[in-house]
């Protein structure tokens, strides 16, 4: 298996934990893909992608259209998309993705974080280098060939295939697959996988560090101080860092 398997399997629990921050963070990717490509998911290939996220976290459908409906409205404002960059204690490399309306405001408040854990911030471009910008996409496995579907896929770059479980409501082992690819042929494997009736349980972005580092308990407890003050800022969508994680 590859880094991409390794990743998802130490952040599987992690990601999406918190249900209400969950949906908080689907909200704004509805806004941001309405205002993009307007509020028909036949026709807005980026608003599909965010429905069927929505799904995967069991968002109820009624939030899921009055998100759109809500969008839709010209009072409603844009969320924009900022890259943050840093360090954590201990030469931790830190991105954060934020996605907000008020700039300033997000700004001060990702800036306080790193002072107040003796992290600094950093200038654009001084550590997003050391990760990979992935596309991914969980799909349903029944009855898939993963290495023919691998044959199929590997002219859109395709880095990584393999098979995955998690629990379904019910407490019942589901497998799927999932899919992995460089960030820029998101639209080629989602059109594909459509195209061939491949029904798509949900998909997204990452940044896959290139080189982890260990730490012991005490310096992963100061690193972990400042990732839960980022990931509990209604502003920020996800964070990435370089701390080698437990399985």
């Amino acid at each position: 298996m590859g880094r991409a398997f390794e990743f998802r399997k130490a952040r599987k629990m992690k990601r999406w934990s918190a249900m209400s921050k969950a949906f908080t963070r689907i909200g704004k990717d509805i806004v941001m893909a309405v205002k993009e490509g307007g509020p028909d998911p036949d026709s807005n290939s980026r608003l599909r992608a965010v429905i069927q996220n929505a799904k995967s976290v069991n968002m109820p459908k009624d939030n899921i259209e009055r998100a759109i409906k809500r969008a839709s409205d010209k009072s409603q404002g844009d969320y924009k998309e900022v890259l943050f960059e840093g360090y954590a204690q201990h030469g931790i490399a830190i991105l954060v993705e934020t996605a907000t309306d008020n700039n300033t405001r997000t700004v001060a408040n990702v800036r306080s974080y790193f002072n107040k854990c003796d992290g600094s911030l950093g200038t654009s471009g001084s550590v997003v280098f050391m990760f990979d910008h992935t596309c991914n996409f969980k799909v349903k496995g029944d009855g898939l060939d993963l290495e023919e579907l691998e044959l199929e896929l590997i002219d859109f770059g395709v880095e990584e295939i393999f098979e995955d479980t998690d629990e379904d409501a019910d407490g019942n082992e589901v497998t799927s697959v999932m899919i992995y690819a460089p960030f820029e042929s998101f639209g080629k494997i989602q059109a594909y996988l459509e195209e061939n009736n491949i029904e798509i349980l949900s998909s997204g972005f990452e940044r896959i560090p290139q080189v982890t580092k260990t730490l012991n308990a005490e310096q992963v407890a100061d690193v972990e101080k400042l990732l839960e003050k980022l990931e509990e800022d209604d502003d920020v969508q996800n964070v990435y860092h370089t701390m080698q994680e437990a399985e």
